[in-house]
C-alpha cells in the first residue's frame, strides 16, 4: 500500500495535466489513522463525482462492541456515524474551487428512518469502519487543480474523519443512547408481536387542520 505523501507527491506531478491523468491516482492510499481508498475516478469534471473510500480499522475506530452487538444496534450505529460523518463534511463542500461538480463532498443523504446503508459499514467481527463517498476532483475547464485536491484530501477530511468516526471523538453518552433507543424500539415491536397488536404513528393535525373539527 502506497502512503500519504505518495498519494500527495502524485497529485503535485499530474497538476495542470489534461484531467484523464487523475485516472492514476486510483489505489489505496495510508493516511495516519485510516486508509484513504480513490475506488473509481470520474472522466471529466461534469461527470459523475469520484467515489472514494474511507477505512477505519477496529482498534483505531474503538467503538464498545456493545453498540453493535446485534443486527439493529449495528444498523443504529451505523446510521448515527453517517449522519455525523454528512454533518462534518457539509461546510467543505464545493470549498475546494473549479469547474463542473469541482469540490463537491458528497455522501447518502438520510432520511428519517434508520436503514442499513452501503455509506457506512461496520463490520461486526473486528469493529473496522468504511464510509463510502464522493468528491467532485477539481479542475480548471479540463485541466487538472490538483492543489485544490491535496485541500480536500489532506486539509479537509482528516478533520472530518476524525471528529466522526473515532469513538473518542464522539460524545459516549450519544452513542449509548443510539443503543437504548434501539433496545427500546425493539421491545415495543416484539410485544405488539406476542399481544397481536399492530401500531400507527399519525402526524399531528396542524392547528388549521383542527379548526375544521
Amino acid at each position: 500500500m502506497q502512503s500519504a505523501n505518495d498519494l500527495k507527491q502524485l497529485l503535485f506531478s499530474i497538476n495542470h495535466k489534461s484531467y484523464p491523468a487523475y485516472k492514476s491516482t486510483r489505489g489505496a492510499y495510508q493516511f495516519p489513522r485510516y486508509t484513504l481508498s480513490i475506488d473509481h475516478v470520474q472522466g471529466d469534471p461534469f461527470a459523475a463525482p469520484s467515489r472514494v473510500s474511507v477505512h477505519v480499522n477496529g482498534r483505531t475506530a474503538a467503538f464498545p462492541a456493545s453498540l453493535y452487538d446485534t443486527y439493529e444496534k449495528r444498523v443504529a450505529l451505523q446510521d448515527y456515524l453517517l449522519r455525523q460523518f454528512a454533518r462534518a463534511i457539509a461546510p467543505y463542500s464545493f470549498r475546494a474551487k473549479g469547474s463542473g461538480k469541482s469540490g463537491l463532498l458528497g455522501i447518502s443523504r438520510c432520511g428519517q428512518e434508520i436503514l442499513e446503508r452501503t455509506a457506512c459499514v461496520l463490520n461486526p467481527s473486528d469493529g473496522s469502519l468504511i464510509v463510502n463517498m464522493e468528491i467532485g476532483f477539481p479542475a480548471n475547464g479540463r485541466t487538472i487543480a490538483s492543489q485544490e485536491l491535496i485541500r480536500i484530501l489532506f486539509d479537509f477530511l482528516p478533520g472530518c474523519v476524525e471528529k466522526s468516526l473515532f469513538y473518542r471523538a464522539l460524545d459516549p453518552k450519544a452513542c449509548a443512547n443510539v443503543a437504548y433507543l434501539c433496545e427500546d424500539q425493539q421491545a415495543i415491536r416484539s410485544a405488539l408481536k406476542e399481544k397481536g397488536l399492530t401500531a400507527f404513528m399519525n402526524r399531528s393535525p396542524s392547528s388549521r387542520q383542527l379548526k375544521k373539527y
